[in-house]
């Protein structure tokens, strides 16, 4: 056999990804798009859920509290999701809950001036208004950051080298939410990574109808069928005897959402009450989660719309210790954005998205804290790693399948029954589906080797450095507390140790500041040409590429009166 002549075995760098069947301003039929948006919905509510039972219980909160929580993370995410694609980066990204901001809210709930009020509920009350009060000041990090086209100018400095190790590790930092996981109960996580992966990969070529059902719906059919296997197991008194920790993670009613569930929920802050009148009926009330209470009384011919304060809570406590740790979690909430807004483009079959652009997206993503702050949701906000691998896994990337998952996430917070049902899913099925998702961001990130020069020993150390230490670094800060009870910063500060040790539990932040530094310190005026600059640089303006326009330009000729700096 000949060898393979050079060109035979070449693959050029491609700026867009191919094998894409719809990509970010293509939309599938209105039935393959609903389908769709359901099962980003579905993906979104493992952290939906994780956050709420893991954080209310340490705060004095009841079941009925967390599923208030619950539906309000839901509510404002599909508000936030909503407002991103339309407003901000307009890439196919879900906005949800975020674990970067475990630290400063763990601290705050363990405020010794919180720990000292005797009654549970109260206890809750005051720390969820403490937290509201930190999100709400630190939000403005990244107001300031994203409109003031701070970020935009700080992407100078980024290169398609040093953004290798950043977008892999939004991936690959998140392991410990992947097979640890899973294996807490193996009969359910491992069927459903199995069953996943024949579905998705080895039998996506099936079709019926010349549609690939398995390939596009991978994941609400492997879901569907491990979550009856798992209610079975449970109705059959399987885990009745097993450990706590076992339970929460198999179980499909050990979370008590659906009992603690109203029908309509009762989350009342922001209340625009609309009379509506009627004959002769008694007092109806509904209450939409963060939003809207309608009531009719008996013949009331005056229509009136009162808005009310968005607080369920009650009114935000401000303390500056809890708002300059928090700030710290808004950063690394910002730097894990960036790299999966760059991931999503890809899995979109997008350019990458323009500075001005990155920027507005942070913005927004600022607004979004900012609506969690004022909501109540527990955590604050970003974008959901695990919906952006799942477009590279059905292969559609459309805009609008992101919307229609926005308005599931609104509805069924509204619905509350209906959407703790879906709650009920077990935490393992989760997990392992975030091991393909999270592999297929940390595979993007991968990709972008493909425009640097990877026989430089120069490539090779910054990559290989900054990949290591962003895994090295999180893991010792994260052994350090479990043997500890406390991280590495430990000073009579409480801001100053919440800042480093939320800094440096994240892998892409300590990614990025080693990737960066290193690319932008070493050698690098000979070698922009191996670090991949003229191919990143035509992206970094609006007009440096006509694709752009395509992708990203505001609609409701919005760009007129905010044109692209």
């Amino acid at each position: 056999m000949d060898a393979p002549k050079p060109e035979e075995i070449s693959h050029p760098p491609m700026d867009q990804l191919q094998g894409l069947e719809y990509c970010i301003d293509s939309n599938p039929s209105w039935v393959e798009a609903i389908s769709m948006g359901f099962q980003h919905y579905i993906l979104a509510l493992g952290t939906a859920v994780m956050i709420p039972s893991f954080l209310v219980p340490l705060m004095g909160g009841t079941d009925g509290d967390k599923v208030r929580v619950f539906q309000t993370l839901l509510f404002v995410g599909g508000i936030n999701t909503l407002l991103q694609t339309l407003f901000g980066t307009r890439l196919p990204a879900v906005i949800g809950g975020s674990w970067a901001f475990m630290v400063p809210i763990i601290s705050i709930i363990h405020d010794p001036s919180l720990q000292r009020i005797p009654d549970p509920h109260m206890r809750f009350l005051n720390t969820m208004r403490a937290i509201q009060g930190a999100l709400i000041v630190a939000s403005s990090v990244q107001i300031i950051l994203g409109y003031s086209q701070l970020w935009a100018i700080c992407s100078r400095f980024f290169s398609p080298l040093g953004m290798v190790p950043v977008i892999s590790l939004v991936g690959f930092g998140l392991l410990d939410r992947g097979f640890p996981v899973a294996g807490r109960c193996v009969e359910i996580g491992i069927p459903m990574f199995i069953l996943f992966v024949a579905f998705s990969q080895y039998m996506k070529n099936f079709r019926a109808k010349q549609y690939p059902v398995l390939e596009r719906f991978a994941l609400l059919i492997s879901v569907t069928v491990i979550w009856a296997y798992a209610h079975l197991l449970t109705a059959s008194g399987a885990y009745k005897h097993r450990p706590e920790l076992t339970q929460i993670n198999c179980r499909t009613d050990k979370a008590n959402l659906i009992s603690s569930a109203p029908w309509l929920t009762s989350v009342n802050s922001f209340c625009c009450r609309i009379n509506l009148f009627s004959f002769a009926c008694p007092v109806h009330e509904i209450r939409f989660p963060g939003s809207i209470t309608i009531y009719s009384r008996p013949i009331n011919f005056s229509n009136r719309i009162k808005i009310s304060y968005p607080l369920q809570w009650g009114a935000p406590t401000f303390d500056a210790g809890h708002s300059f740790g928090m700030m710290s979690a808004v950063l690394v909430s910002l730097i894990e954005s960036t790299g999966a807004y760059k991931a999503a483009a890809r899995l979109a079959s997008a350019t990458p998205p323009p500075a001005h652009v990155l920027s507005r997206g942070i913005g927004w993503q600022g607004i979004g804290i900012l609506f969690d702050g004022l909501f109540g949701t527990g955590t604050g906000s970003t974008v959901s790693v695990e919906n952006i691998g799942l477009l590279g896994s059905t292969r559609v990337g459309s805009r609008r399948v992101i919307q229609i998952s926005a308005g599931f996430m609104i509805f069924f917070s509204i619905m509350g029954k209906f959407g703790a049902l879906f709650a009920s899913i077990p935490f393992s099925v989760f997990a392992a589906i975030y091991c393909v998702m999270f592999g297929t961001v940390a595979s993007v990130g991968l990709s972008f080797l493909q425009f640097t020069n990877m026989n430089s020993m120069r490539n090779l150390f910054i990559t290989g450095v900054s990949l290591f230490l962003g895994l090295s670094i999180p893991e010792y800060f994260r052994e350090y507390t479990t043997a500890a009870l406390h991280g590495p910063a430990h000073t009579n500060a409480g801001w100053f140790n919440d800042f480093l040790n939320t800094i440096f539990l994240s892998s892409p932040t300590v990614a990025l500041i080693v990737a960066v530094f290193l690319d932008n310190t070493l050698d690098y005026k000979d070698s922009a040409k191996d670090r991949g600059m003229p191919w990143w640089v035509k992206f970094r303006t609006f007009k440096g590429d006509s694709r752009n326009e395509e992708f990203y330009t505001l609609p409701f000729n919005l760009n007129r009166f905010f044109p692209p700096s």
